[in-house]
């Protein structure tokens, strides 16, 4: 094995988390799931990266209404967490996952503001926004113009206190549901514009109620969510809590300008009950915030004392919103090298591998053996490879 990504391939325990390896199958919206149900497509495709230490699933819809629909990127055919029928299919994609002796968490995910009225399971219910609000319209989104005027442009309303209620209470059934088909812990969509990140983010929390505010306010709903997760799953298994600066809405977007404020965002959070935080950003080796080579999950580390999890465009030459804008990215061991060196001196934890992983199943394998990497192509994303 070369020296060099070894580090990688170095065992982690935490809580009832026992790992084999540190790279992490990142969370990717796949799309296959007809009818929210996961089929034996979808476990085969799951099955085939067994070798990553921690799969972390796609998005996963919770038991709310208004969770799941067309989302101006993603989300059609998305599988949810709840009804005997996706149930018995998660059953299945984790019990052939551990068969091959792999580990696996479903990303709990509410699309939020980003859910266009009318589609999804339940196209006659209302979409649900914090504050009534899309987003400022006038950034560079990852959404068509078309979206923007369908769903961004349109007025809604602020939620009220019961329905703020009611979106958490759907997070910590489905959260029970899942540990009880199996499951190795949860992970929690905090991220990228969607429903939790809609209640951290200034842009789309107006709030001043008890769920609105200052950096620690707006941090309200997502600790809250994170403690009733934890009461229904107990005290061992490992909650993943992925945040983002960037959103759907804003690429450029900052949920913090300063390491303080950070601390602010995440810190609640932390003491609610995450024990992982997945630091998602476009590039892992950009720095977060001047005077320190440090990143948004090596941040996340230093400020919470939590595990953290990086990612961003490990074993590609190009991020997730440079790719779909050229049609691919080009495979370098160069920056798997400079990740796993990077894990080594302890900045973070965990390595989330997203589109390498997505288009080549036996990634982990050829990065272990030596063999060259595989390029990325956007047309992988319309195929279970």
């Amino acid at each position: 094995m070369n020296p060099a990504i070894v580090p990688l391939f170095q065992p982690f325990a935490l809580r009832s988390l026992a790992l084999a390896n540190r790279i992490v199958m990142a969370p990717m919206t796949r799309g296959f799931s007809p009818n929210g149900v996961p089929g034996e497509d979808v476990a085969a495709y799951y099955l085939r990266r067994a070798d990553c230490g921690l799969i972390i699933t796609e998005g996963v819809g919770v038991d709310h209404p208004a969770a799941l629909g067309g989302s101006g990127v993603d989300g059609d055919n998305a599988p949810h967490m709840y009804g005997k029928a996706a149930l018995e299919g998660w059953r299945r994609v984790v019990d052939a996952v551990h068969a091959a002796g792999g580990v696996i968490m479903p990303q709990l995910w509410h699309q939020g503001v980003m859910r266009e009225m009318g589609t999804g399971p339940n196209p006659d219910v209302e979409s649900v926004r914090p504050s009534g609000i899309w987003g400022p319209l006038d950034r560079t989104a990852m959404v068509s113009p078309a979206y923007l005027e369908s769903v961004a442009q349109k007025p809604g309303r602020a939620m009220t206190d019961e329905e703020v209620v009611d979106v958490i209470e759907g997070f910590a059934r489905s959260a029970r549901w899942a540990m009880e088909v199996g499951f190795d812990g949860i992970a929690i969509h905090g991220a990228h514009g969607y429903m939790v990140d809609d209640f951290l983010w200034a842009g789309t929390n107006r709030r001043t109620d008890r769920w609105g505010g200052d950096h620690r306010g707006r941090t309200a709903f997502a600790a809250e969510l994170v403690r009733a997760v934890r009461r229904e799953i107990g005290a061992e298994p490992v909650i993943n809590f992925r945040f983002s600066q960037w959103k759907q809405q804003d690429v450029r977007a900052r949920l913090a300008e300063t390491p303080q404020q950070l601390e602010e965002v995440l810190g609640p959070i932390a003491d609610a009950g995450v024990d992982i935080f997945d630091g998602s950003q476009r590039y892992f080796d950009k720095p977060e915030f001047e005077g320190s080579p440090l990143n948004l999950a090596g941040w996340a580390k230093k400020l919470t004392g939590k595990a953290s999890q990086t990612v961003g465009g490990v074993g590609l030459n190009s991020g997730v919103y440079d790719s779909r804008a050229t049609g691919g990215s080009a495979a370098t061991m160069e920056n798997v090298e400079k990740v796993a060196a990077r894990l080594e001196r302890g900045e973070f934890d965990l390595v989330g591998v997203g589109r390498a992983i997505m288009h080549d199943p036996r990634w982990v394998r050829r990065v272990r053996e030596g063999e060259d990497l595989l390029p990325f192509d956007e047309s992988s994303r319309l195929v279970l490879t």
